[in-house]
């Protein structure tokens, strides 16, 4: 049976080391969805809700987010992120963001997609929570994640 990494022997908690691990290029894809009432999604479009462009504000919520994740959860490393890319489609009664983090390092952005598109959803959330009493964040989850050696 597997250990968990971020549980050290003593049974306490701890930062993963990495040293000694190579540098790949790594990349990780989270999602998620919040659903929205046909209304909202229109005035969203049509850019008429009152706190201002929801798409534009989300993008670049999900882009500050995750590059402020090693400083939101404790264990995580901080990692220098080659990019970060929030996209955002509209659909009938849903917005469903996809967050893409991209890095050269010694351990893995699925962190970083997870906690952009998290707070992405959770922008769009707070900009039409005045409009919607029944939006609802689901799906998070992550996508795919690759490595490859440099």
């Amino acid at each position: 049976m597997r250990r968990l990494s971020h549980v050290g022997a003593d049974g306490r908690a701890r930062m993963v080391d990495v040293s000694k691990k190579p540098f790949s290029a790594r990349t990780a894809i989270a999602a998620g969805k919040i659903q929205l009432r046909k209304e909202t999604v229109d005035l969203v479009r049509r850019n008429e809700i009152a706190k201002g462009d929801v798409i534009a504000t989300a993008r670049i919520a999900g882009i500050q987010a995750a590059k402020q994740t090693a400083h939101l959860i404790p264990l995580c490393h901080t990692i220098p992120l080659s990019e970060v890319k929030i996209d955002i489609v509209m659909s009938e009664g849903a917005a469903e963001v996809t967050c893409t983090a991209r890095t050269v390092a010694q351990t893995g952005v699925e962190m970083e997609a997870l906690t952009g598109v998290s707070v992405a959803l959770l922008t769009i959330y707070d900009m039409c929570k005045a409009v919607d009493k029944e939006m609802r964040i689901t799906n998070v989850k992550l996508v795919e994640k690759t490595k490859l050696d440099v």
